[in-house]
């Protein structure tokens, strides 16, 4: 019989003082941005954050239509967690859903009439939040960092995904 060893595992590597504040910070950050947007879109618009990208990601596509599980992917949901996000987004008339015509195995959302005057009428005040929070607090060269940076951690992300 052929065994395999076990690797002994390897010791954590702690964060130090500094690591563990950065850490801190930019966590506590990430919660309470989406926290402060949530609040905005709500309050304003009746929308979560994610029905708000959602509705946002179908305006940006062609005909405004977009297959469900490509918007889930660009809005991070699982696709049953999309479904209820669309259903619900349907009751208001927002989005409706139809059979993909050129495959038929496939759904589309489609973003309504109504869905997007709701969410022209709802950008500027999201757009001056997200400018009061995040873009008039960085300087450009701060902006294009805080890029980098996010687009880094991003990759680590999906490649750790496969």
């Amino acid at each position: 019989m052929t065994g395999t060893r076990t690797q002994p595992a390897a010791a954590p590597r702690w964060l130090d003082d500094e690591q563990q504040d950065s850490w801190r910070a930019f966590a506590a950050a990430m919660v309470k941005l989406r926290w402060a947007l949530e609040c905005q879109l709500q309050q304003d618009a009746g929308l979560s954050f994610v029905e708000y990208h959602a509705l946002a990601r179908l305006s940006e596509s062609p005909g405004h239509t977009m297959r469900m599980s490509e918007l889930a992917e660009v809005t991070n949901a699982s696709l049953s967690r999309l479904s209820h996000l669309i259903k619900r987004l349907e009751l208001r008339n927002l989005v409706r859903r139809e059979p993909d015509p050129d495959d038929g195995r496939y759904t589309n959302a489609i973003l309504t009439p109504a869905g997007l005057r709701l969410l022209t009428a709802s950008a500027p005040a999201h757009v001056a939040k997200v400018r009061e929070l995040v873009i008039d607090a960085l300087s450009p060269a701060e902006l294009r960092q805080l890029r980098t940076a996010s687009e880094r951690i991003l990759q680590r992300i999906e490649t750790g995904d496969r």
